[in-house]
């Protein structure tokens, strides 16, 4: 898919590529978007993919003395919805990032990532724009910063420059005062593009409100502002009345299309109904249902990030890696997904692919003790990393727990999907040995099945869920 594979190791390295190589080369983080663009054309005389997921110190989220929050890089979705921070003080783009693809996805894809794809269905830019954020660019001559606001000109469509790298997005901390909420309508609970989705913040003081920002995504070219319903609102008490009226005004900010996931005046009509639901949602706060204050993410211990650069080409293509525990080198393949690399250059087949597309879940691995999509990774990613596929997940020679529970449960049919379902559910007992049902079905939410309604899947992961803990307990570890 590309000629050239290189990681770096800082980012004065990477601006440096990027002016060296101009618009034939592209960053690559999560790689969620850009994999499946390159691999359909959409992205093309792609020549150079330059990983920045090595880079030290990007995936970090912090709050400075001024009170913004500093997101970096490589923050990926999954790091968002469980920062304490973001809970705090960002609340409507934790919920934002929860909402974000499957756990394998939200493990990969980065806030970063999702601003500079651009599309309007994008579910974190609704509330960068709602939190008024920024975007730091910096190339070899050059730093600016970007307000939200001016980011966008189209549909996948951004001011930033061929040679500028995102490295810092800024938005200031929600003030006690203020009150936000993010809401995501869309076709499935998981693994959806939203039809519509809605960020609204509002400052509240002596119950009257004093600040109003409604933003919208999915309705229009770029993530637009309901001004009518934020002036609408401003200076009045959320009672039932105002909220109508309010929700009615927004509708008339979206302009929709039409497509086959729905029509713009079905979307004109859930504009209003998202937009009452989340004031209801703001002046009801304290007894709605939060997010989970420990989200699964499908993520145990991880290696520390590598400060090393290299580059795979046609005449260096040695990847070395460890897999399943075995140290493995590679002479071919490194301008493929790791997908395609494990079943056809090393033929490890156990690794299933059904939609290529990262919408599946059945070619679910881990990289570096994160339970990702392999046909979402650049295959010069396994190089300095440990990958553990459905082969390697046997301890001491026999069947996991998990597979036994799978057997016994009758949870296996045509048994496509069994891999991928096996391997969220072993990363989730790692993660938690003792999950609820919802915790359960928020670890497989990644993994599709055409044969069953879910619940033989789900009560083998239970039951293997009561025998780990049990092992466990005998080895005094809980």
């Amino acid at each position: 898919m590309w000629n050239s594979y290189i990681s770096t190791s800082s980012i004065e390295e990477t601006i440096e590529l990027l002016a060296e190589y101009g618009n034939r080369a592209h960053l690559i983080a999560g790689g969620t978007d850009l994999i499946l663009e390159i691999d359909r054309g959409v992205k093309k005389n792609v020549e150079v993919v330059i990983d920045i997921t090595r880079i030290p110190g990007l995936n970090k989220i912090s709050l400075d003395e001024e009170r913004n929050i500093h997101i970096g890089p490589l923050v990926t979705h999954n790091e968002c919805v469980s920062s304490k921070l973001i809970q705090e003080f960002a609340y409507p783009l934790a919920q934002a990032s929860w909402e974000v693809g499957s756990p394998q996805i939200r493990n990969r894809g980065t806030i970063a990532g999702n601003v500079i794809t651009a599309s309007p269905a994008n579910d974190t830019i609704t509330p960068l724009m709602a939190l008024n954020a920024k975007f730091v660019l910096k190339s070899r001559n050059t730093v600016r910063e970007v307000n939200v606001n001016d980011f966008y000109t189209g549909v996948r469509k951004t001011v930033l420059q061929p040679d500028e790298m995102l490295t810092e997005i800024i938005f200031p901390a929600m003030k006690k005062s203020e009150i936000g909420f993010f809401i995501k309508f869309a076709l499935r609970k998981s693994q959806a593009i939203s039809l519509v989705n809605i960020a609204a913040i509002l400052s509240i003081e002596n119950n009257v409100i004093n600040n109003a920002v409604i933003t919208l995504g999915a309705v229009a070219p770029t993530i637009v502002h309901a001004n009518e319903a934020e002036n609408l609102l401003k200076g009045k008490q959320l009672s039932e009345e105002i909220i109508n009226l309010a929700s009615h005004a927004a509708k008339y900010a979206a302009r929709p299309i039409s497509d086959i996931r729905g029509s713009a005046g079905y979307r004109k009509t859930m504009v209003k109904v998202l937009t009452m639901r989340a004031l209801k949602s703001i002046a009801e706060f304290d007894k709605i249902q939060k997010l989970p204050s420990n989200p699964i993410l499908l993520v145990t211990k991880q290696k520390p990030f590598l400060q090393t650069k290299f580059e795979f080409s046609n005449s260096n293509t040695e990847i070395h890696t460890i897999i399943n525990g075995n140290p493995i080198v590679i002479n071919s393949g490194f301008n493929k997904s790791l997908l395609r690399l494990l079943r056809e250059d090393l033929e490890m087949i156990g690794t299933k692919e059904g939609c290529a597309e990262g919408e599946c879940g059945a070619c679910t691995v881990f990289l570096d003790g994160k339970a990702v999509m392999a046909c979402l990774v650049p295959a010069g990613r396994a190089h300095n990393a440990e990958i553990t596929t459905i082969e390697g997940i046997q301890q001491n020679g026999q069947n996991h727990i998990v597979q036994n529970s799978f057997i016994k449960e009758g949870a296996v049919q045509c048994g496509y999907c069994t891999p991928g379902f096996v391997m969220s559910a072993v990363k989730l007992l790692e993660e938690k040995p003792s999950p609820s049902q919802i915790e359960i079905r928020q670890a497989i939410s990644g993994n599709l099945c055409r044969c069953t309604g879910y619940y033989k899947i789900i009560t083998a992961i239970e039951n293997a869920s009561v025998q780990n803990a049990k092992k466990e307990g005998k080895n005094g570890q809980v």
